[in-house]
Formats: C-alpha cells, structure tokens, sequence
C-alpha cells in the first residue's frame, strides 16, 4: 500500500498529488510497507505534472468567454431568441449567474473538456484539465467542473483560493477531482 508522506491517506500507486491535502507524491520514493506517514510512491514513468497558473487559466477563461459571448449574442441577435431575456435568474443574487450565455458556456465546456480535455482557450494557452493522476478527464468530472464554471465562477475561485492552493483547484475541481496542468 502506498500513503501519503505528509498527511497518510492511501493512494493509488500511480497518483501524482494526494486527494485528500494536495501534496506532491515524492517520485523517488521507493514504496514499502513502513508506516503510513512515511512511504509514498510514483511510478517512474508517469509523467511529471506541471500544473498551470491561475494567470494561464485566467487568460484561457478570457478566450473562451469570449468566443462564447460572440456566438451568444450572434444568437440572440439573429433568432428569435431575440426576444428571451438574457438574464434568467436575479441580478441581486451575489456570485449566482444563470443566463444564456452561462447555460451556453456550460456546454461548450462540457463539450471541450470531456471529448478534448480543452477549450479553445486552454488549447492557446497550451494547458489542458486531467484527473488528479495525470490521466484524460472524465464526462462526469467534466460536467461538475464546469458547472462551477458557468455558473458560480467568483464563489467557485474564492473557495478554492483559500481550500486548496497547493493544487491550485477551484472548488468544483477539486469535487470533480480535475487538475488543469501544461500539455
């Protein structure tokens, strides 16, 4: 059995950080059946992951909404969806946003993410969201990531800021188990 050397949690012999305090599993460790607290292991030839910067994931977020706030204005312009408020939900409600262009965000990186492991942001920025173990990410993990995404970005961002720094995860990363990280 493999742990974690900071915290103890057991892990998956290929796993790259810790899922429950975030810390870097030391690649030169040798596993053996010492103490929980004092062995870890990483495959040597697992990939080293180089995770990406709130400013790279910023910039791909920038990208992206703005290719999606084209293609939704172009919609509302153009079709009868002209006639649809652009905001379903109330304004006043903080960190909430539920409107035409946030249901079209949600798909788009769905989408992305579950058939690319992309956006067209993130394909610019040359970064990409994986599980937690380096491996591509899942629809299912796809879909909660972007939910946070779409629709609860500035609460989503502060939760994460503060919980999980070291893996530098918004929130609903870290409940969808993704990491963005360099190609």
């Amino acid at each position: 059995m493999v742990y974690c050397r900071n915290c103890g949690e057991s892990l998956q012999d290929e796993a790259l950080y810790c899922t429950k305090c975030g810390a870097a599993v030391d690649s030169k460790q040798i596993p053996t059946q010492a103490s929980p607290a004092q062995s870890s292991y990483q495959s040597p030839i697992a990939p080293q992951i180089k995770l990406a910067t709130w400013g790279e994931r910023f910039v791909a977020w920038l990208i992206d909404s703005i290719i999606i706030g084209a293609f939704a204005a172009a919609i509302s312009v153009f079709s009868s969806f002209n006639w649809v408020p652009l905001s379903f939900w109330p304004n006043w409600i903080p960190f909430f946003n539920i409107s035409l262009s946030s249901l079209f965000s949600l798909l788009y990186w769905i989408i992305m993410d579950a058939n690319y492991g992309q956006s067209l942001g993130k394909m610019i920025m040359h970064i990409k969201i994986a599980q937690l173990d380096g491996s591509p990410v899942k629809m299912g993990s796809a879909v909660i990531e972007s939910v946070g995404k779409a629709f609860l970005l500035p609460l989503d961002l502060i939760i994460g800021l503060i919980l999980y720094p070291k893996k530098q995860q918004r929130l609903f990363n870290y409940a969808s188990e993704t990491i963005v990280m360099h190609e």
